[in-house]
């Protein structure tokens, strides 16, 4: 099973989500998640909110969820024009602060990175998105060329996150 979170970031934060646009004139704004459930964020009271280093701890006042987006007000942005500058950049949690995962549970942002190799020792290139469909997620492995590798117990071999390799049963002309 694959947990959401999109991806690793090099101060130890997960992007969650992306704020998309104002919401409302009283500093409201509209969070597209990249979580499982669409309130998973709800979870936290505090945000990291920026982009690529340049990060800051917001609070969070007030958040609903709202169809399949969160709308949510935060802390020192009273108003449309303060909502405003927030349109386009991401919502991450420190990583320590996501729950522990089960045995054989991973979050998507635990996986982006990883090496893939395959059961003849051949590198197929490095995960670097994993998408989720309706029968199973699905791995997007970049490498000479990309590949769409499901991930499913029949083909998922081992994952060693501290080696940073995940062996699977694929053949390089898939």
């Amino acid at each position: 099973m694959v947990l959401q979170a999109l991806k690793r970031q090099p101060d130890k934060l997960v992007v969650m989500g992306w704020i998309s646009t104002p919401f409302g004139v009283k500093g409201w704004v509209k969070v597209q998640p990249n979580t499982a459930a669409t309130g998973n964020l709800l979870a936290y009271t505090t945000w990291w909110v920026g982009r690529e280093g340049d990060w800051r701890e917001i609070a969070v006042a007030e958040a609903r969820v709202q169809g399949r987006a969160l709308v949510a007000r935060l802390e020192g942005h009273a108003d449309r024009d303060a909502a405003a500058a927030l349109r386009g950049k991401s919502v991450a949690v420190p990583r320590a602060a996501l729950p522990r995962t089960q045995s054989g549970e991973y979050y998507w942002a635990d996986l982006i990175g990883l090496a893939v190799v395959n059961g003849s020792a051949q590198g197929l290139g490095r995960i670097t998105g994993v998408v989720q469909t309706g029968a199973n997620d699905v791995l997007v492995v970049t490498g000479e060329r990309e590949r769409l590798i499901p991930f499913i117990a029949e083909v998922i071999r081992d994952v060693d996150l501290a080696a940073g390799v995940m062996r699977v049963e694929w053949g390089a002309d898939y």
